[in-house]
C-alpha cells in the first residue's frame, strides 16, 4: 500500500516568534526533517500544506478566542507564511513532492481543504487582487491528488495537534484513507488537551503510533 506523508501547516507564523507561534514548533520542524532523513523511503510522496490567507472573514480577529478566532497570521505571500527553516534541508533535498495551499477566504482547519500551489504563479502584493493570481487557485484539491496517484494511507504530522493536525486526520478517515498521526513530531496550540485529541482520533479510526 502506497503512503504518503502530509507536513501540516509548519510555518513561520506558527513557530516561535510568528504571529501565531507555539511552543515547540521549531522543535518540531527540526524533528520531522529528522524524521524523513532516515524513514522518507517509506513514502511514495511527501506533501506540505500551509495557511495561505487572503481574507477569511471571522477567522481574524483583533480579540480572538484562540478557538474559533485568532490573531492576523499567514497571509498569503508574506514572510509568516513561509515553511519554517527548519524543514529547509527536506526543501533542499527535494524531498517534498508537492505543496498544498488552504484558507484563502475561510478558516480551512483541514489540509484535505487545501488545493496545489502552483510553482510558477505570482504572488500579488496586496490583498485587493490576489484572488486571482494566488498560487493554484484552481489547482488539484489534496484528496484527488492523491487518489490519482492510487495512494491509500497517510501519516500525519505538523502544527498543531489540536486544531490542523486533528482536522486533516478526521477528514483523512472520512475520505477513506488508512490514517496515522505521529504525535512527538507535533505541536499543540493548548498541550493540555492533547490527550482528549488523541483519544478522539482513535475513536474516529486514526492510527496514533507514539514511538514514530
Amino acid at each position: 500500500m502506497e503512503t504518503a506523508l502530509i507536513i501540516v501547516d509548519v510555518q513561520n507564523d506558527f513557530c516561535e516568534g510568528g504571529a501565531l507561534g507555539v511552543s515547540g514548533g521549531a522543535d518540531t520542524a527540526a524533528a520531522i526533517t529528522a524524521y524523513l532523513r532516515d524513514n522518507g523511503w517509506k513514502y511514495a510522496a511527501v506533501l506540505v500544506t500551509q495557511d495561505w490567507h487572503i481574507d477569511p472573514g471571522a477567522h481574524f480577529s483583533p480579540e480572538p478566542d484562540y478557538l474559533d478566532s485568532w490573531p492576523v497570521h499567514c497571509v498569503a505571500g508574506t514572510d509568516g507564511a513561509e515553511l519554517h527553516p527548519g524543514l529547509a534541508p527536506v526543501v533542499k533535498a527535494g524531498a517534498l513532492t508537492a505543496t498544498f495551499r488552504k484558507g484563502r477566504y475561510e478558516a480551512a482547519y483541514s489540509g484535505f481543504e487545501a488545493i496545489l500551489a502552483d510553482p510558477e504563479a505570482e504572488v500579488p502584493g496586496t490583498t485587493a487582487d490576489a484572488g486571482e493570481a494566488l498560487d493554484g487557485a484552481e489547482g488539484e484539491s489534496l484528496p484527488e491528488w492523491l487518489n490519482t496517484r492510487r495512494i491509500h494511507a497517510v501519516d500525519i504530522v505538523g502544527i498543531a495537534t489540536d486544531f490542523c493536525v486533528r482536522a486533516t486526520a478526521l477528514d483523512a478517515v472520512r475520505a477513506r484513507f488508512d490514517t496515522t498521526v505521529l504525535p512527538r513530531l507535533t505541536a499543540a496550540v493548548h498541550p493540555a488537551t492533547v490527550p482528549t485529541v488523541l483519544g478522539e482520533l482513535r475513536r474516529a479510526g486514526v492510527t496514533i503510533d507514539e514511538d514514530a
